[in-house]
């Protein structure tokens, strides 16, 4: 749109662009739309895989573009004529090895569930997690296959225990040569060392053109930490925890109370 200067606008999934029923409340879908015919650049950046990303892209709308799943270890092009809607180089695609993290969570929890991220696939698993909790195909594996194949991202997860047991097993498997974030629920996300939302955006930001200062990123959780401290306006929702909503630069309203939509429609107008 002639007049337009083009923002790069970044919006996490769960809890920001969707609530955590599953639900896409309508003002929000509007309110989506209405900045990309603004002329801005929507960029879903998730900690979710491709498989269970793309769902939620075509729900949005969005067809074209880009998009950063598993924390930034995986940046997509959307592409209608490619199979599954996407396409990614191979420098889009950040790998490490799982065996040291592996080792290091089977010494601390041996009876732990782990998944291990299987591109455009689903995943493969110590045991079977939780229904509906992971997307794509599913497979039970041993602990020695689980470390066999480099990966873009380990989930480790202990659906019976309290946040503060959680943090304190992570504690105790000291964790080191990866990036990692605690999710709102006993769930930890383990990505390659230095690889975050944040870090996979500013190479979309620099592919597509956008000023620094046009930049906009919405999250509500540890895992947004990085990708709010790299926008120029970095935006919390108002359901998000207290060290999400410290580091960003203001606090929008509640995710059941449509703050993604309010933050967009300024911009949709702009």
């Amino acid at each position: 749109m002639p007049g337009v200067e083009p923002h790069l606008i970044c919006l996490d999934i769960d809890g920001t662009t969707i609530t955590h029923a599953g639900e896409l409340r309508p003002a929000v879908h509007r309110a989506v739309g209405d900045v990309v015919a603004a002329g801005h650049h929507v960029v879903i950046a998730t900690g979710r895989s491709v498989v269970a990303t793309m769902p939620i892209l075509e729900r949005l709308g969005l067809s074209s573009g880009w998009a950063v799943c598993s924390n930034g270890a995986v940046t997509i092009a959307l592409d209608p004529a490619a199979p599954g809607g996407w396409s990614a180089d191979d420098e889009d695609i950040v790998t490490f090895d799982p065996a040291p993290v592996l080792t290091r969570l089977r010494a601390v929890v041996p009876d732990a569930l782990v998944a291990v991220e299987e591109l455009g696939v689903g995943h493969r698993l110590s045991a079977p997690y939780p229904e509906d909790e992971l997307q794509g195909q599913q497979t039970v594996q041993s602990w020695d296959e689980l470390m066999a194949r480099r990966t873009t991202r380990v989930t480790f997860r202990m659906p019976e225990a309290t946040s503060e047991e959680f943090a304190e097993v992570v504690e105790r498997a000291g964790l080191h040569g990866v990036s990692y974030a605690i999710g709102f629920t006993s769930w930890l996300d383990i990505n390659p060392e230095g690889v975050s939302k944040g870090s996979a955006l500013e190479i979309v930001r620099r592919r597509l053109h956008v000023e620094p200062g046009h930049t906009v990123a919405v999250g509500d959780q540890r895992n947004d930490l990085e990708m709010l401290r790299w926008a120029a306006r970095g935006v919390a929702m108002g359901n998000a925890p207290e060290e999400v909503k410290a580091v960003a630069d203001e606090v929008t309203g509640h995710v059941d109370d449509d703050g993604l939509a309010d933050v967009l429609r300024p911009l949709a107008r702009a």
